[in-house]
């Protein structure tokens, strides 16, 4: 295991990051965006998502949600900086899978149409980016 020293140059400077690996970073930067919005602003975030008025306490369980969803934009972010192929592999496992959960749950009406469309929609269009340039990489080398 390489030094703390050496692991914070990489993620800085991302020298070995292949195209792959910096699909996952910037989906990464998009749901740390999205879960920064959700912990600062949850009004706004419902707002925008056309979202019934949030009470206090659901603007609360809005902000939980939002600092979950940034801690695991960095978690993709910093593996992404990483080029950490096993990460990366593992996402393109776990993303196609969020369509049938989201349409699930709108089935059973735990949340409404247009977030489980939006999550659907950014999370199966970000796997198609990620595995498309997988295979550009395969190709290639």
């Amino acid at each position: 295991m390489p030094p703390l020293s050496v692991m914070f140059a990489q993620l800085l400077s991302a020298a070995e990051q292949g195209r792959t690996a910096k699909t996952v970073e910037l989906f990464g930067w998009l749901i740390l965006l999205e879960g920064l919005v959700l912990f600062v602003a949850p009004h706004f975030a419902a707002s925008l998502l056309h979202l019934p008025v949030l009470s206090e306490q659901t603007a609360n369980y809005v902000r939980l949600v939002g600092l979950l969803v940034g801690g695991l934009g960095m978690l993709y972010v910093v593996s992404g900086r990483m080029n950490a192929q096993g990460f990366v592999f593992a996402s393109l496992l776990d993303r196609p899978l969020v369509p049938s959960v989201m349409a699930a749950l709108w089935l059973v009406g735990m949340i409404p149409g247009t977030l489980a469309l939006l999550f659907a929609v950014q999370d199966f269009g970000s796997f198609l980016w990620t595995l498309s340039t997988w295979r550009k990489e395969q190709r290639a080398s």
